[in-house]
Order: C-alpha cells, then sequence, then structure tokens
C-alpha cells in the first residue's frame, strides 16, 4: 500500500514533470533536473518557511526551556509537562521543522528511483509511468550541457554541495540568538549538537555525494542554493520589520 501511494504522490507526477522540462529544455537532463528541483522547491515554500521560522523560535525559547529542566530537574513527570505546557502557551511545535525535511526526503528518493530505473532501461522513457495526456520523447540523453555524465558520481559537484550545505547551516546558526547558548552558566546542549551539524552534514554530504549519481547531487546543490536565498530572504524580512 505504501508503494502505492509513493508512486501515485511522489514518483509519477516527479517522473512526468521531469520528462515534461527534458522535452522542452533542449533535451538537457541536467536543466530539466534543475527546473524540477527549483518547481519543488516552490511548491513548498509554506512548508520550508514555517520550518524556518519554528527553527528560530525554538531557539528564542530555548533559554526559557533550560531554566524549566534545571527547576524540574528532580520531577521527571513534571519537567515534561511543564516545558510541554511552555510550547503550548507560545504556540511552538517542537517537531514544526520535521515534516518538509521528510517531504523532501521522500521526492529525493523519487529522483533516485528515477535515475536507477532509467539507467537500468537503457534510458529509454517509460510510457507505463507517463500520464496518458502526455507527449514524450522515447529516450534521454543523461549528459548535462552535453558533458557531465549525470549518472556518474561527479567529486566537483559533491564539493560544491557540500560547501553550499556548510554555507546555509553556518547561515543558520549565525541569525540564532547568543544567549540561546547558555543559561545560568551551564553550556546549551542544542547550540553544541548545531555546531558540530555544521561539520558532520557537509562531510556526510561529501562522503555520500562522491558515490552517487550526479544527478541526486545536482538535485541536492539546487535545493540547497534555493533554501539559502529563502533563508536570506526571510531574515531580511523579519529584520526590517516585514510580513
Amino acid at each position: 500500500m505504501f508503494s502505492t501511494f509513493f508512486d501515485e504522490v511522489f514518483y509519477k507526477p516527479l517522473y512526468n514533470i521531469l520528462i515534461l522540462f527534458y522535452d522542452v529544455a533542449w533535451h538537457d537532463f541536467g536543466i530539466a533536473i534543475i527546473l524540477t528541483t527549483i518547481l519543488l522547491k516552490v511548491v513548498l515554500i509554506p512548508l520550508t518557511n514555517k520550518q524556518i521560522e519554528s527553527q528560530k523560535k525554538l531557539q528564542e525559547i530555548q533559554p526559557k526551556i533550560k531554566a524549566l529542566q534545571t527547576k524540574y530537574k528532580d520531577d521527571k513527570e513534571k519537567q515534561t509537562r511543564e516545558v510541554m505546557n511552555f510550547y503550548k502557551e507560545n504556540k511552538v511545535n517542537p517537531f514544526g521543522g520535521c515534516l518538509p525535511l521528510i517531504i523532501q526526503m521522500f521526492f529525493f528518493f523519487a529522483i533516485y528511483r528515477i535515475i536507477f530505473n532509467t539507467s537500468g532501461n537503457g534510458f529509454m522513457v517509460n510510457g507505463a509511468d507517463m500520464y496518458s495526456f502526455m507527449t514524450y520523447p522515447e529516450s534521454i540523453n543523461h549528459l548535462f550541457l552535453n558533458f557531465l555524465d549525470l549518472t556518474a558520481p561527479n567529486v566537483f559537484l559533491a564539493v560544491l554541495t557540500a560547501a553550499a550545505q556548510y554555507f546555509q547551516l553556518k547561515m543558520m546558526i549565525k541569525s540564532q540568538p547568543k544567549q540561546a547558548e547558555s543559561v545560568a552558566g551551564e553550556p546549551d546542549i542544542a547550540s553544541i549538537m548545531n555546531k558540530q551539524m555544521v561539520i558532520i552534514m557537509p562531510a556526510m554530504i561529501l562522503l555520500f555525494g562522491i558515490k552517487l549519481a550526479a544527478a541526486l547531487i545536482l538535485y541536492w546543490l539546487v535545493s540547497t542554493l534555493f533554501m539559502i536565498g529563502q533563508q536570506q530572504y526571510i531574515l531580511n524580512t523579519q529584520k526590517t520589520g516585514g510580513k
């Protein structure tokens, strides 16, 4: 049942959009991936905006959360209750940033399956996955700009994507309020984990990126660059008091 849901909601729509962009974008698979990624990010703007705002709110209230945890450290049940009440009173969902990430991972897996299935099918378009009203080419040229093989790993793209991810995470950490770093002289665990993530996440992307198909890394790179621009726009809007 989940496989059917995944195919109908993520795989087939993405496959058809990708082939459509490929057909109208000079039969360049790389450009098709870029256009598809941008379209997805635009559609997901409301969700990712909530994710960014949720992360910022969580950082802003972190000192008070830490204070509650310290105050009720000897009564874990009451500590949990007080923390959850505080979240509710401040209209903050601690898991609010998870949904956009999960949805983006579904699309990432869909892209992975498309690349895998297409290459395994001799780069022929699978008519069974195309909607009946769609017209499409019989085969796909898997080269980006006529020289970069998107089905093979590419170290340059992997390094570029890791660097973009590092910059995006640094931007997010820099935007967080400084008072969240410590409470009552104690180091804040969330702050420490965030700083470690700035190194760990790009390192993981680089590690996997040098082994995965360049098409997947191109998708991740464009997604990250879009996220950087979106995050910067939100931060600038908040600074100027805009909505």
